[in-house]
């Protein structure tokens, strides 16, 4: 390691070594594309962009779990696999300058979830604890399946689930979610024409109106989002505002969403909502119950992990656990991380390969350092 590196890198190193993961080292300039289509709304505004001589749009990187799924991919290495990294990102952040370092393994290609969403947790609590070891962590885990899963057995059709998970992870975007859900709002800000298609879907009738008044008003189709996705959202957004949930139905999503009890008492708390809700959870509940086992296994200590219903993270790309590690009583996480069964796939992988891991924050690491010294 170079001596602009922290002075835990060789630590951190050593212990991914002996945890058989495949060191890996990916290039600083990435293409946009995949963070701006998959990364979340957080991530679009704090990346730095460029352009190559052939103008494609490229960016700093922003984390890890994409450049190594695309290594990944382009590499056709076989799985399972277990990779890692330690090296510096970029994003334009409210604290601590724009360039900092993260470690973090990918745990791709496994097909035993439980075990391996389980060995993630305490591959990080295990990292945690060796460079912290005097202070006590704080693990919350949340689950994007059991979410999801709930919103389907209400009923809710697929554009409100669409909304609802795309807002898992952030308590604004999920506030503003469910009181549109339970008072849709009204249609009048559109002009009469435009409501009229809207109602009628017709889709190639509003993006025909819609293109004729960006011209009129000088816009440039090309400069923005199209005439067709703009009516596209137009005609989803009617859709959801003609749903609204039952009384009951929208009762049970909010005592969902207030489960926060410690792990070791989680899968029995999940159980007594669905059957108090008369909601069938059972396959769900059976991979949660698994993972919970497992997670057991590894002898991590049970009585800081605590299970929050409404927690995830504000990453478009996960799919099942979602975990944070912090000091305890700490006003920021120093691990983040997740299942990502789905993004390999996105960005062109042949075959499904299931996915999960974390990213460690090592300055924060070394500011709470600097406080015991």
């Amino acid at each position: 390691m170079t001596s602009r590196y922290p002075a835990i890198s060789t630590d951190i190193t050593n212990l991914f070594a002996s945890r058989n993961t495949h060191a890996v080292e990916v290039a600083i300039l990435q293409p946009a594309d995949p963070f701006l289509d998959m990364a979340g709304e957080d991530l679009r505004r704090r990346i730095f962009l460029t352009e190559s001589e052939t103008g494609q749009t490229l960016c700093l990187r922003p984390e890890f779990t994409i450049p190594v799924c695309l290594d990944h991919i382009h590499s056709q290495a076989g799985t399972p696999r277990r990779y890692s990294y330690l090296g510096e990102v970029f994003r334009q952040r409210r604290e601590g300058g724009n360039e900092f370092f993260q470690a973090g393994i990918e745990d791709l290609g496994d097909r035993d979830t439980a075990g391996a969403d389980a060995r993630s947790v305490a591959d990080a609590h295990a990292l945690l604890s060796l460079v912290l070891p005097d202070h006590a962590l704080a693990t919350t885990l949340g689950d994007q399946t059991i979410f999801e899963a709930v919103l389907a057995a209400l009923g809710l059709p697929r554009g409100w689930r669409m909304r609802l998970a795309r807002a898992f992870g952030s308590a604004p975007m999920l506030e503003a979610a469910l009181a549109d859900l339970a008072n849709p709002p009204r249609n009048s800000q559109l002009s009469s024409p435009v409501a009229a298609l809207v109602l009628d879907g017709d889709l190639d009738g509003l993006s025909a109106h819609i293109a004729t008044g960006m011209e009129e008003a000088g816009l440039s189709a090309s400069a923005g989002r199209a005439p067709s996705d703009i009516a596209r959202r137009l005609v989803e957004k009617a859709e959801l505002r003609s749903v609204r949930l039952s009384n009951e139905a929208f009762s049970a999503l909010k005592s969902f969403l207030a489960i926060d009890v410690p792990f070791d008492g989680a899968a029995q708390a999940l159980e007594t909502f669905a059957r108090g809700a008369g909601l069938s959870l059972d396959t769900a509940l059976e991979k949660f119950a698994a993972r919970a086992k497992a997670i057991e296994a590894h002898g991590l200590p049970a009585e800081k992990i605590r299970y929050d219903a409404a927690f995830g993270r504000p990453l478009d790309y996960y799919t099942g656990l979602v975990f944070e590690i912090a000091a305890e009583n700490g006003d920021r996480p120093l691990v983040g991380g997740g299942r990502y069964d789905r993004l390999l796939t996105l960005l062109g992988a042949k075959t499904p390969i299931p996915g999960v891991g974390f990213s460690v924050w090592l300055d924060r690491i070394e500011a709470l350092r600097e406080t015991v010294r």
